[in-house]
């Protein structure tokens, strides 16, 4: 090999072993090995950086906006409802994953899992069954879910990417689906069939009991909504995470308790108490609105969110009620619930008395905490987040943007970068998502690492060190033939997507994917669809993939649960990949 080849290999490597280090920063890692092999001249700037220019990891930014702004409006929660449902055991796994699965497809699976935990937790905890049972299976077939389409991971939107770079065209939005569809049917038959593989553990949070502090609220229904007409039960209020549903006021006839085959009907007022992240999840259900609805039009926009106050001994607003201190007008805000330690608050918002200690839950802009953090009004004035009430009702068109989308880049009317695009423009444009909350939904270092590992891939193949590594593949397996040519691709891209990222490792094996593939007589398309798949399968570590590592925490689990489990699923998807290939390639 020439100089640059060996110097290649020496910078590849010691990047995977920084990666699998996880000291430092994946994208930093990979920046900093794209940087060495520019200022040792074995690749140019053009080359080093043409990943920042590529329409990958830019279609990927827009996409997170998408699912930033289903995040915001809540787009999924119907959905999360009846995925739930209720009852234990396989079928309700298979109501969980199979729409999971489906869902990832279309969508990032990502932020569709960050949407999913608090919900799967609350409804475990609620029936007694540990959470550990559902939330590690759902990682696994989100990521499963996301093998089906081009949209479904930034793996395949990278792969596709570097095909341009090869010169060949971009993937077709169920292309990869020959491949990736099979693999999510056996992957998901297999968590549903290996049920005792799965542990039982419980979180830091359960094993440790957190002092909650519950506030009290009223809820109206909004006549013609779902919720009216049904039952507590069948309406989904009677088994709330975190929240109790303690009376139902009806023209003035209170009903306490309340009985679950109670139908509710359109105006009646629901008083629930809970924890204030759950209060503040009350304004989102489609179906109810906060009692004090009036007095939220002023202040209610999609750039509001919510905030804590205490009333303080020597606040003006001690011993007064909100409508007397005109508190809207005032402070530019509105009060949606309200804590008292030890007591339930019974009367309507504005007419309570305030006392010093009580906390109040507030809709308001986001200037409002710097307005009164240093007033006597308040002892504490804090930021909550959370989207304001008004976001729900732009879950239509989040809806809208993204079926167009899907659909214009299914036909090939329109490429997924500019829809994309197009439709993160169309979101903020509304004002669906502001500037900054489209900021925030954008993973940036997902966008780097992108970007800086076209520089790795272009080394590898420019320097003749993917042709060197293709030729051992193919003498090594040479006498497997076609089916353990691509076994080896498919098994070394899953292992390597353990210890670095998936994009990293679709970036550094599909050259040598390719050259293998030219060697060997094997259809290079078929093999590089075969990378993007076994890119994203991450199943042995809570490193390996994003979705993986959030369900760590809320589900208690320990490194060896994910091999104990991800193993057999594994070694089904590296076969299964593989027959796939010589099948239809």
């Amino acid at each position: 090999m020439s100089a640059d080849a060996w110097l290649t290999l020496v910078v590849l490597a010691a990047t995977l072993g920084l990666l699998a280090s996880n000291r430092w920063p994946p994208p930093a890692v990979v920046l900093a090995g794209t940087i060495a092999l520019l200022v040792t001249n074995v690749i140019d700037a053009g080359q080093a950086f043409s990943g920042f220019s590529n329409p990958a990891p830019i279609t990927v930014a827009a996409l997170y906006v998408l699912a930033g702004a289903a995040q915001k409006t809540g787009l999924l929660a119907p959905l999360t409802a009846r995925l739930l449902g209720s009852g234990t055991g396989r079928g309700s796994l298979a109501r969980l994953l199979l729409p999971s699965a489906g869902a990832s497809a279309f969508l990032n699976n990502t932020p569709l899992v960050a949407i999913l935990i608090p919900d799967v937790v609350g409804w475990a905890q609620r029936r007694g069954v540990p959470a550990s049972r559902y939330l590690l299976p759902l990682s696994y077939a989100a990521i499963l879910g996301g093998t089906v389409t081009l949209l479904g991971t930034s793996t395949n939107l990278v792969v596709s990417g570097l095909m341009q770079e090869h010169g060949q065209e971009p993937f077709g939005m169920f292309e990869i689906t020959r491949i990736g569809g099979p693999v999510a049917l056996v992957g998901l038959a297999i968590l549903l069939g290996a049920r005792s593989l799965l542990p039982e553990r419980r979180s830091a949070a359960e094993q440790v009991a957190d002092e909650v502090r519950e506030f009290t609220v009223d809820m109206e229904i909004v006549g013609g909504s779902s919720v009216a007409g049904r039952s507590v039960v069948e309406a989904g209020l009677r088994d709330l995470a975190g929240v109790y549903l303690v009376q139902v006021d009806r023209s003035g006839h209170v009903m306490a308790p309340v009985p679950p085959a109670e139908v509710l009907q359109a105006g009646d007022r629901l008083t629930f108490v809970g924890n204030v992240s759950q209060v503040v999840d009350l304004q989102r259900i489609r179906g109810l609105r906060s009692a004090e609805h009036e007095h939220l039009l002023d202040v209610d926009s999609p750039a509001h969110t919510f905030f804590e106050a205490v009333v303080g001994r020597s606040s003006p607003l001690s011993g007064r009620t909100l409508k007397e201190m005109d508190f809207r007008r005032r402070h530019g805000a509105a009060v949606v619930a309200i804590h008292r330690d030890g007591h339930r608050v019974g009367d309507k918002l504005g007419q309570i008395q305030l006392r010093p200690g009580d906390t109040l839950l507030l809709l308001a802009d986001p200037g409002f905490e710097k307005r009164w953090r240093h007033s006597h009004d308040f002892l504490l004035a804090s930021r909550l987040g959370g989207p304001a009430p008004s976001a729900t009702r732009r879950a239509p068109l989040v809806a809208i943007v993204a079926v167009v989308m899907i659909t214009l880049a299914a036909f090939d009317v329109l490429p997924i970068l500019e829809g994309s695009l197009l439709a993160a423009g169309i979101l903020i444009g509304s004002q669906t998502l502001s500037l900054g909350e489209a900021r925030d939904a954008i993973d940036l270092n997902v966008i780097v690492l992108i970007g800086a590992a076209f520089g790795l891939g272009a080394a590898v193949e420019i320097t003749g060190l993917a042709g060197k590594i293709a030729a051992g593949f193919v003498g090594a397996l040479d006498g497997f033939g076609d089916y353990g040519i691509v076994l080896g691709v498919v098994a070394a891209t899953l292992l390597l997507t353990e210890v670095v990222t998936n994009n990293a490792a679709a970036v550094v094996v599909l050259p040598i994917a390719l050259s293998v593939a030219a060697a060997a007589g094997i259809d290079q398309r078929s093999m590089a669809l075969a990378v993007a798949v076994a890119a994203s399968s991450s199943f042995l570590t809570p490193i390996g993939y994003q979705t993986n590592t959030m369900v760590y925490g809320p589900g208690g689990y320990r490194f060896g649960d994910y091999l104990r489990l991800g193993a057999p699923l594994s070694l089904a998807v590296v076969v299964t990949i593989t027959t796939m290939v010589i099948l239809t390639g």
